[in-house]
């Protein structure tokens, strides 16, 4: 595994005890940072402090809960002395189904958690960025929010508008030490499969040329760099993981 150059960084990682999340806490640690997992399940959360070491603070929290994103932010600040790196990786699939028939609490949880999440997140991290002129912010968005898969049309919805709100912080503090990037995957293999039907699933998969799912640890790979200071030029973009499915 190639190393990136984190020593003496901090990030703050949502839905970190699991999935994607959990191998960029994984990738950074090996780098020689450590990481705050912010994640709404208390079990995940101690199984991935057990597993990570020394190197993890974690926060119990919704995402969807502005106050206690807010108030996490302040104390991971406090806890570390800065906060170099936010990956929001924290987020849900919904149910698969046709528009027409979308439930709209559904709906409107999937907009909560991928959107509104990723908005309270990143509002409540820039300001403690700014002080220090200096940060990474990186939102996992999905080649969803570029193509729109059919049944999942709230995902896809979510993931379109995590890709204009990162375009338009970018766009925002370009003139700064902030850097905001997002990544595009395809399907990765994680526990959020279990949340999809499996004609879903068969039909991401014959999407990929490469004919599989991506793993964690791929998204990981890439997530780590931007989250580097070797990411200096790179602001507003979208980076695709999608074994070829990407289009544009």
């Amino acid at each position: 595994m190639n190393q990136i150059d984190f020593n003496g960084r901090t990030a703050v990682i949502t839905g970190g005890a699991m999935g994607i999340g959990l191998a960029v806490a994984q990738r950074l640690i090996a780098s020689g940072g450590r990481v705050s997992l912010w994640d709404r399940d208390a079990t995940a959360l101690d199984t991935a402090r057990s597993q990570l070491g020394g190197a993890v603070d974690t926060r119990l929290l919704e995402v969807t809960d502005a106050t206690k994103v807010n108030a996490a932010a302040t104390a991971t600040a406090a806890a570390f002395g800065h906060i170099d790196a936010l990956v929001c990786s924290a987020g849900i699939t919904g149910p698969n189904v046709p528009l027409a028939e979308y439930p709209i609490d559904a709906w409107q949880q999937v907009i909560d958690v991928n959107v509104n999440g990723v908005f309270y997140c990143n509002r409540a991290v820039v300001p403690i960025m700014q002080k220090q002129d200096y940060g990474r912010i990186v939102n996992i968005a999905s080649v969803a929010g570029k193509e729109g898969n059919p049944n999942a049309s709230a995902y896809s919805t979510s993931k379109a508008a995590v890709i204009g709100l990162t375009k338009s912080l970018a766009k925002e503090l370009a003139k700064t030490g902030i850097r905001v990037n997002c990544v595009t995957p395809a399907a990765v293999k994680t526990t959020m499969f279990n949340q999809m039907t499996q004609q879903h699933l068969d039909f991401m998969l014959s999407k990929i040329p490469m004919g599989r799912f991506g793993k964690a640890e791929e998204i990981a790979a890439l997530i780590a760099w931007l989250c580097s200071e070797e990411c200096s030029f790179s602001t507003g973009a979208v980076f695709d993981l999608s074994g070829g499915r990407a289009t544009y």
